[in-house]
């Protein structure tokens, strides 16, 4: 499509976007390829969803705005953990409220953590480990977990984790009970307007489409700057760098890297390049019914030998990760401890396996872009680099949901995929590992498929707080998962975002990606 085509079509969609503003609201525009699920806290688990949740939610706690340095009071004021370290008890801020004005009290908190738990949807696993969630008094709260976890309170801050008014979610279908799976009826209600405390209200969501949020005039904390905040779907990186040149937006979040250059030449836009928290890699299924000769331990190493990582540095900036623990993580082994580039041992290991006369394989992806980076481009350079080692792939690009679907139930026997942590500690890996999400529910690897010494030191990883045995059990793991593992993580990409110069207080976030609360306009 030609600039020319591309801008006519944004101004169509721009048009239909800003109709019923007024004109002296103060709006931010930003340009965005979607990736939503839902916008229901305990339903919704993907990138945009992030984002707008954390504009519409708060948590007990947080982080602070520029990073995950440390765990900061939100809607709980103060806290406490028992000696044995499983029960934590909240205090909550006397002076927060939900946009309707209500106040937030501990039946709240116990209803969205519960109904989170029993709907069993996408972000449901991260409070597997909490047994109990009891309310004081009106004000205090407790949680109580199965095991010491260290990294609870870290987890705690994800929007999934999002406290909702639970009088209005009840009266409009909503249950926190344990048949909640198939009782709960109020994620549509949750889709059409948030039921939070954040500095926005969700208003609309046109999915693929374009998202609105509006001012929450009820916020309890200090009030955003923009009244009005629209996030627009744009899949290409070409569209959003023509509506960001133009003016039509104020912010491109999905730029590619050969963009960068022309752009920064601009004194009318602001750039921003930084690693990304998304870890790119190829997934080989352990059930031999579905993974076929992929699932087998010699394959899967031949695989990881035979991709091109400084290629994908090439077109994507960023690093080679070591494991498929993200390289911004404590004890993540960085790129000096990658995989590096060796046809003919991958060549060496198929013939091992029985296969010196090559094999064929359909890879499964989606057919979207994200943060710039084309899952198209790279399903053709991993065909491309495969081919090389006698492995021929045949592309199978399918549609975002439906891929992400059969991902997620464990279908895709050779597929292309990236991982964002769900938890900003090193116990994300274990999802990684055998029994944990990724590995049990999309690769069907399972705790008991391991041996005892590699069970013990996953259990171990799990409640081991202090820093130097931590340290020494996940370099261990990633050690192991490196020879074992049925990944192949090929790279770490760099977000490269550009804004209007006139934009303020632009910082990215590992946790939630964007905080819309803290941008401001420029005079």
């Amino acid at each position: 499509m030609n600039r020319l085509l591309i801008c006519l079509a944004l101004l169509a969609l721009l048009a239909g976007a800003f109709t019923s503003l007024a004109q002296d609201e103060k709006v931010l525009v930003i340009g965005h390829s979607e990736v939503t699920d839902s916008y229901d806290p305990a339903h919704g688990f993907t990138q945009t969803t992030g984002i707008v949740n954390h504009a519409a939610y708060s948590q007990l706690v947080t982080f602070p705005d520029a990073d995950a340095s440390e765990i900061l009071p939100l809607l709980a004021d103060s806290w406490s953990i028992s000696e044995d370290g499983l029960t934590y008890t909240f205090m909550l801020n006397a002076d927060a409220v939900f946009a309707n004005g209500d106040d937030i009290d501990s039946d709240d908190v116990v209803f969205s953590i519960q109904r989170l738990q029993n709907v069993n949807g996408n972000p449901s696993f991260l409070a597997d480990h909490i047994v109990s969630v009891e309310a004081h008094d009106a004000d205090s709260v407790s949680i109580t977990l199965d095991n010491v976890r260290p990294s609870f309170l870290s987890e705690l801050t994800s929007y999934a984790f999002s406290i909702v008014d639970a009088d209005s979610v009840r009266a409009n279908g909503g249950t926190d009970a344990m048949d909640a799976a198939t009782t709960d009826a109020a994620e549509d209600f949750i889709n059409g307007t948030s039921q939070g405390s954040g500095p926005y209200v969700m208003s609309l969501w046109e999915p693929q489409v374009r998202t609105e949020l509006v001012r929450n005039d009820n916020y309890w904390r200090e009030q955003p700057y923009f009244d009005r905040v629209i996030i627009i779907n744009m899949p290409e990186a070409a569209t959003q760098k023509a509506a960001l040149e133009s003016g039509e937006i104020d912010l491109a979040l999905d730029l590619s890297a050969d963009q960068m250059d022309s752009l920064r030449e601009n004194p009318d836009i602001a750039v921003y390049s930084g690693p990304s928290n998304y870890t790119h890699f190829v997934l080989m299924n352990e059930d031999p019914d579905v993974g076929g000769p992929f699932s087998e331990p010699l394959v899967q190493q031949a695989v990881k030998y035979a991709l091109d990582y400084e290629g994908y540095r090439t077109l994507w900036g960023g690093e080679t990760p070591g494991t498929n623990m993200w390289v911004g993580l404590f004890s993540a082994f960085r790129q000096d401890r990658a995989y590096a580039r060796d046809l003919d041992k991958a060549r060496e290991l198929l013939a091992e396996a029985g296969y010196g006369d090559g094999l064929d394989v359909t890879l499964q992806y989606p057919d979207f872009s994200l943060g710039g980076v084309n899952f198209n481009t790279n399903a053709q350079k991993i065909q491309a680099d495969l081919a090389e080692a006698g492995i021929n792939v045949t592309l199978e690009p399918g549609e975002l949901q439906v891929s992400l679907e059969q991902y997620r139930n464990g279908e895709q026997g050779f597929a292309y995929w990236l991982w964002g942590p769900d938890i900003l500690d090193p116990l994300d890996f274990l999802s990684f590992m055998p029994g944990g999400k990724v590995a049990k529910e999309r690769t069907n690897w399972f705790f008991d498929d391991v041996p005892a010494e590699v069970q013990d030191l996953i259990m171990a990883a799990r409640s081991t707080s202090d820093s130097a045995a931590r340290l020494e059990i996940f370099t261990a793991l990633q050690e192991w998962s490196q020879a074992n593992a049925p990944y192949a993580p090929f790279n770490v990409p760099q977000v490269q975002t550009a804004f209007r110069a006139d934009l303020q207080g632009f910082v990215f976030h590992p946790q939630w990606l964007l905080d819309v609360a803290i941008l401001s306009r420029g005079m």
